[in-house]
């Protein structure tokens, strides 16, 4: 077996973090022919053990092969030469980044740059602004390829001449929303990547973009968060930035706009308050450079992470095995439905809690 495939496949095993992959993965590098037996001996249960040679994943798995056959497309493996340093720094980081376009890219200095889908005028002429000026000092604009203030940015950073980096919430091969797909080519054309830790066919299913969330926060040295409401996506960018420990940049903007609720909430807790475009660059180039780290260094890292405690006891307690209100888990840990939204949506994604129907429920 390919050592390319055994990590696809291994990247569709269920109940493992990165670290526990690599291992196993390492394991069984170099085997052609690798059997239930063998995947237990390296440390995989029954199940999985299936989810690896299950033939419903060969065409798949087919697929992606196919695709890294075409020029200019990468698969960047956990540790890698390649893989992005800074990436390998956060808790749950991906074991494989699947990437169009120039990978160079995504080892430089990165601001990500993120904001309201329904954006205002407000918004546009003040992303354009701060993309414009950011680029022009070298400097990479990252952010999601979604409608409004994500697209702005990737746009006005070309137009001006500078390189950008698209994270995406589905597979390479289908580009998501669709009406971006020239835009997407333009980003690797013109010296930037599109990257996603999806397989290449991976649909544009809703799970996928806040989970995504935490990459475009984890290459980047700083989020900047241009428009947001209280229930945008943006803040769960800000959030990870924050846990990642990475700086957090607000756009003040007019009172009684819903799109600026968000980026005054985030200035409430702690965020810089950002005035031009030069508070930002200064704060960054001020800032510690990432450092090389070896791959046995990377994957101490995330063991480390992984045996973490459960960040938000409290609000799990509150959380019954029949579907709960947000507004009654808000009630029971006295805490803004804002801030509760960010923390259930971190526990969604270790499998801690599912959204349903009437509110969430918890699945252990």
């Amino acid at each position: 077996m390919l050592n390319t495939e055994i990590w696809l496949r291994m990247s569709m095993v269920k109940g493992l973090n990165t670290a526990q992959r690599m291992k196993v993965g390492e394991y069984l590098q170099g085997y052609a022919d690798i059997h239930p037996d063998m995947l237990m001996a390296g440390g995989l249960n029954q199940k999985q053990c299936q989810q690896f040679i299950s033939p419903l994943n060969e065409k798949y798995i087919n697929a992606t092969l196919t695709w890294l056959e075409k020029d200019a497309h990468h698969l960047l493996v956990y540790g890698d030469s390649d893989y992005p340093k800074q990436l390998t720094y956060i808790s749950s980081a991906p074991l494989l980044l699947f990437a169009i376009g120039d990978i160079s890219t995504l080892s430089q200095e990165q601001i990500a740059m993120v904001g309201s889908r329904n954006f205002s005028h407000y918004g546009e002429r003040w992303a354009k602004y701060f993309t414009k000026e950011i680029v022009q000092t070298g400097l990479i604009i990252t952010s999601g390829l979604a409608i409004g203030i994500d697209s702005i940015c990737h746009q006005s950073a070309l137009n001006s001449t500078g390189k950008t980096i698209a994270v995406l919430g589905s597979g390479l091969e289908n580009i998501y929303p669709r009406r971006h797909c020239d835009l997407a080519k333009r980003i690797t054309e013109e010296g930037g990547a599109i990257v996603s830790e999806f397989l290449t066919t991976a649909l544009p299913l809703a799970t996928h973009f806040p989970k995504r969330n935490r990459i475009i926060s984890g290459l980047s040295a700083a989020v900047v968060v241009v428009e947001a409401s209280l229930r945008s996506g943006s803040l769960i960018t800000a959030r990870y930035a924050l846990e990642q420990g990475r700086d957090v940049f607000s756009l003040p903007g007019p009172l009684g706009s819903p799109t600026s609720e968000g980026t005054h909430w985030l200035i409430q807790q702690g965020a810089y308050l950002v005035n031009k475009p030069q508070d930002i660059i200064e704060q960054i180039r001020s800032s510690l450079k990432w450092l090389p780290m070896s791959r046995s260094a990377s994957v101490a890292f995330t063991q480390s992470e992984s045996s973490l405690e459960l960040p938000f006891p409290a609000l799990l307690s509150s959380i019954e095995y029949e579907a709960t209100p947000v507004d009654l888990i808000a009630q029971r840990t006295n805490q803004p439905v804002s801030q509760i939204l960010i923390q259930l949506l971190d526990l969604e994604l270790e499998g801690w809690v599912s959204s349903v129907n009437g509110g969430y429920i918890r699945l252990k």
